[in-house]
């Protein structure tokens, strides 16, 4: 019974001296928890907005460390760097052709405006402000150029979609860096269409190149006749009498070099006879 009593003493002196430490402990441990709730970062390309039970404050948390009010104060954190939103878009074009596009778009928010982009549309601002928006601007814009003109002023095209994309946003404090046209795509109807245009232009050009080549060729035979032509009319003009009996002589000469002085035995006919002293003459001439 002694020893009992003495073991039910120590619990209870233990007791005694635990519940201090213990709730010691249970109020550092929240202590450090509200601390670490007062302190928060806002990380590179980033804008905090603040909310006091809920109400966004107009100035934007830049980067760093901050301290807020646990439980009190919230931070919502946006990004302000470049980032990329594409859409699948559909329109109809001036001649009334259905023409389906994808739209990829750069944008930024402006820091200074986040606070004003949450408290007006929060979070979502892509599915609720710039998707609709790409959307009207681009039946707007397709609306004013036929099918065939959207694929040959295809530069144009992106142009007006991107100034007014710009002009419809930045009110919003969303800046529309580029935009890009990944792709443009009509019925199956026009698509043929295009084909059978596009292979008629190839076959014409081809035509009018071979009617060209033709055309060059007739002229080079023309030229190439006149120049012989004219070639034979010259020479013609200089053939004289003197100039045959010149050839003549130079015939003969040639023959006597050639001969070795011995006669032929049979002859078919009268000996050639080679006058010498005309050929003189004319030398002396």
């Amino acid at each position: 019974m002694y020893k009992d009593n003495n073991q039910k003493k120590k619990l209870i002196d233990i007791k005694k001296i635990s519940k201090p430490k213990v709730k010691f402990w249970v109020i550092g441990g929240i202590l450090a928890i509200l601390l670490l709730m007062s302190f928060y970062t806002i990380g590179a390309g980033e804008r905090g907005v603040l909310l006091t039970f809920g109400k966004p404050s107009m100035d934007a948390v830049g980067e760093g460390l901050h301290v807020k009010f646990p439980f009190a104060q919230k931070i919502k954190k946006m990004d302000v760097k470049t980032q990329k939103y594409e859409t699948d878009a559909s329109a109809a074009s001036k001649d009334l052709q259905v023409v389906s596009t994808k739209i990829a778009v750069n944008y930024h928010l402006l820091p200074e405006t986040v606070p004003d982009l949450y408290k007006d549309i929060g979070i979502g601002y892509s599915d609720r402000i710039i998707q609709p928006s790409v959307q009207e601007v681009v039946k707007a814009s397709t609306a004013q150029f036929t099918a065939e003109e959207l694929i040959t002023r295809r530069p144009e095209v992106k142009e007006k979609i991107k100034d007014l994309l710009l002009e419809r946003l930045k009110i919003r404090g969303i800046v529309i860096e580029d935009i890009s046209i990944t792709n443009f795509d009509f019925s199956e109807t026009f698509n043929s269409a295009i084909e059978s245009k596009v292979t008629a232009e190839q076959l014409k050009l081809k035509a009018e190149r071979d009617l060209e080549r033709i055309k060059i060729e007739k002229e080079q035979i023309i030229t190439q006749a006149q120049a012989e032509a004219e070639s034979l009319r010259l020479q013609k003009q200089e053939i004289t009498p003197d100039l045959i009996k010149l050839r003549q002589i130079e015939v003969q000469r040639l023959a006597i070099e050639k001969w070795d002085g011995i006669l032929p035995q049979v002859t078919g006919g009268a000996m050639p006879f080679i006058d010498i002293r005309s050929s003189d003459t004319i030398d002396e001439v």
